[in-house]
């Protein structure tokens, strides 16, 4: 009998039988679905998952709420999307005939522990309690093949505390999502057929983002004043600062501007400050850098992450370590890094200096260290990869590099009794800002002044300004927040924060919450509180960890969440016609595209019982008018009216395409011109394309003799051999 090895995606699992076949691995193709066999004392399978091959449902048929009652079933079961994962539970099911031992190799999170325990679960027909006898535990955070052989050899056994907290967090976040989005969207039946969601973390991510959307709405701008001083082009502001009185700012301005010509320097300060570099990264200080340096948006910045982490290039990335403990081997990684062009002058200037101790941060992973590059030399990247790999890569040798040295400059001058002060800063010595050109310093170089020296301001000016209210969040600066919060998991946040934006509850770059976003939570937050307060999320994560460490067992939490919910469904329930009331206006009037062509109502966008999004009359059944829509799209009404068919013109936006604008008549004389165009677009490219494929061939001018070519004899045509007679 063998070992089958789990890895959680076909290019680790790739990894894995390079690194412990040693070039004596071999493919096996199933169908569509490849895996590896290494011989040995005894035979080793490695083969792959592909995420999450079992999935939660409920028991029974049926769609209304309270459902409590769940069960794991296969993925292919339960969704016609994951149909595909079928070939490779299947493929799992066939090997496990060969062996008697298991080894889950999916990542080392609370994801991977469930993903491939509840595949060894299937395979070996044993309950969670039995495993530890037929399975151990695969820990790595490379996937390069040192690491890989050493994760092999110090085999452990199955973390089963987090495993236990990770079906917790499963069927909690199932049930509350299943339950709260059934009732929500119940109380709109009858009046809008739209689906709606809100969930455990959801709601109260959603509530940080409408009570920040409050303040801002709901801000007055104060007045205040300053007094600003030029000297030699450079600005000195009134050490009073912002002045909220406008009598005190008269008065300053008054008493500074008459004695301009006649100022004094009170004092020159200079002293330089060691600055530390920045800690290395865990996945939320990355995706928050990547945002602001390389405007990427979260979500991409952890799948390029992930990208770069299955082939061998950055470790991995859903950590939320700062620390770089000396076990990685990081006199190796520099010397690796040194032979990398890019940062072979960088890399070999700390390898030289033996600077191999580390800036480290506070935070703490026990599964994983903070995200470093493996030394391994990058290829066939693409431009957002290569982006990221040399963000992470520059953060890392910046970490082991002498601190920057950055000189401070205060000169105070006074003006008819009036004290103004200017600060300069420089940069003295780069240090680890030579590594990391991301780090922002806004130098600012002050002139020479002397103590007690006679200046004149050039002008003094009164600047009447108002306070601004507090700014909006960025998708990045919203997860760092729900971290502080306490709300959702590194692996999570962005998702969650991406579902905001699918359910149109929030829009924009600089996130603004939307009517609807904002009716949804104000009915929830005054009619059933729990849904979005903080407080019951946190509570719940608390308990979840408290299982990862053994303090508290799976049931009993499952069973308080139960309990935590129906309390909620209670409250929703009880004043049910009141959120319906709250809601229902505001959700026609955002997915209302227009007005009927045919009776004056409301063109309303609708879905379908098979989930279909579509466009009908708000009088129906009275008017029958209905129009298809692109699915898997946003539909944004523009305004506009279409001069041929009189429908609303509408924004169809994709993720990954550009948008384009439609009017909703499929029939319509415009759709001729827009399939004209569009056909015209493609055959550009097209020709395009077979142009750069086939570049015209340049003949080259005739080579001029020389008196050495002159002198070689003339090659004689080449034969071609007789053919051979036909018989």
């Amino acid at each position: 009998m063998g070992t089958l090895i789990i890895a959680e995606k076909p290019s680790v699992a790739l990894r894995i039988a390079i690194a412990l076949g040693n070039g004596a691995q071999r493919r096996i193709q199933k169908g569509r679905v490849g895996y590896f066999e290494i011989d040995g004392e005894e035979r080793t399978y490695v083969a792959a998952a592909v995420g999450h091959l079992f999935t939660i449902r409920q028991k029974g048929a049926g769609h209304g709420y309270p459902i409590l009652d769940v069960e794991w079933a296969p993925s292919y079961l339960v969704s016609k999307s994951s149909y595909f994962t079928k070939e490779y539970l299947d493929t799992l099911k066939a090997i496990a005939k060969e062996c008697n031992a298991f080894v889950n190799a999916c990542d080392y999170d609370t994801e991977g522990t469930v993903i491939g325990t509840n595949i060894i679960k299937e395979l070996s027909a044993l309950p969670a309690e039995r495993l530890a006898g037929v399975s151990r535990r695969m820990k790595f955070s490379t996937t390069t093949t040192p690491d890989l052989i050493a994760a092999y050899n110090g085999l452990s056994p199955l973390d089963m505390d987090n495993f236990y907290a990770g079906e917790a967090r499963h069927m909690l976040d199932w049930l509350w999502g299943i339950n709260l989005s059934r009732a929500l969207t119940s109380a709109l039946s009858g009046s809008v057929h739209m689906p709606l969601s809100i969930g455990r973390v959801q709601g109260p991510s959603l509530a940080l983002l409408a009570k920040r959307e409050l303040e801002i709405t709901s801000f007055i701008p104060k007045p205040f004043w300053k007094i600003v001083a030029t000297v030699n082009g450079v600005e000195f502001v009134d050490v009073k600062g912002d002045i909220f009185d406008e009598g005190v700012a008269e008065k300053a301005y008054k008493a500074a501007d008459s004695h301009k010509s006649t100022g004094r320097v009170l004092s020159v300060e200079e002293h330089e400050d060691y600055r530390r570099a920045f800690p290395p990264f865990d996945l939320t200080s990355l995706q928050i850098e990547a945002s602001r340096s390389l405007h990427l948006d979260p979500s991409v910045t952890l799948s390029l992450a992930q990208s770069l982490y299955e082939r061998s290039y950055l470790s991995y990335p859903r950590t939320s370590s700062q620390k770089l403990p000396p076990s990685l081997g990081l006199p190796r990684i520099l010397e690796d890094m040194s032979k990398n062009p890019a940062y072979s002058d960088l890399a070999s200037r700390l390898v030289s200096a033996k600077r191999f101790r580390p800036v480290e941060g506070a935070k703490v992973d026990e599964a994983h260290p903070a995200i470093f590059p493996t030394g391994v030399m990058p290829k066939a990247l693409s431009a957002q990869e290569a982006k990221l790999y040399d963000l992470v890569a520059r953060r890392f040798m910046a970490c082991f590099a002498e601190e920057a040295l950055i000189a401070t400059s205060k000169v105070t001058i006074d003006f008819g009794g009036e004290t103004f002060g200017a600060t300069g800063t420089r940069i003295k010595k780069k240090g680890w800002m030579e590594y990391y050109p991301f780090a922002r310093v806004n130098e600012k170089e002050l002139p020479a002044f002397a103590q007690n020296a006679s200046v004149s301001a050039d002008s003094v000016e009164q600047r009447h300004l108002e306070t601004q209210p507090p700014r909006r969040y960025t998708k990045a600066s919203i997860i760092s927040e729900l971290e502080k919060h306490g709300l959702g998991t590194k692996a999570t946040r962005a998702g969650i924060v991406d579902t905001l934006f699918r359910r149109n509850y929030v829009e924009g770059s600089q996130i603004k919450v939307t009517e609807f976003g904002m009716t949804v939570y104000k009915a929830l937050e005054k009619n059933c509180e729990m849904i979005v307060r903080e407080e019951t999320t946190r509570r719940l994560e608390e308990d979840m960890e408290a299982i990862a460490q053994g303090k508290k067992s799976e049931s009993e939490v499952i069973e308080e969440g139960k309990s935590m919910l129906l309390e909620a469904i209670k409250a929703f329930d009880t004043n049910k016609a009141q959120i319906a009331e709250a809601m229902k206006t505001s959700l026609i009037s955002a997915s209302t595209v227009g007005k009927c062509p045919k009776c004056g109502g409301d063109l309303v966008i609708r879905r379908s019982r098979i989930g279909k999004q579509f466009v009908s009359c708000s009088n129906y059944p009275k008017c029958t008018v209905s129009y298809p829509l692109p699915q898997n799209a946003k539909i944004v009404p523009t305004g506009n009216v279409c001069q041929y068919c009189h429908t609303p013109i509408v924004k169809v936006i994709r993720r990954g395409r550009p948008p384009f604008e439609i009017d909703l008549d499929p029939s319509c004389i415009s759709k001729k011109e827009f399939m004209a165009k569009l056909a015209e677009k493609r055959t550009q490219a097209a020709a395009k394309k077979a142009d750069n494929a086939n570049p015209p061939k340049v003949k080259k001018a005739p080579a001029k003799k020389t008196a050495r070519s002159a002198k070689r004899p003339a090659k004689k045509p080449a034969t071609k051999p007789a053919t051979k007679p036909k018989a």
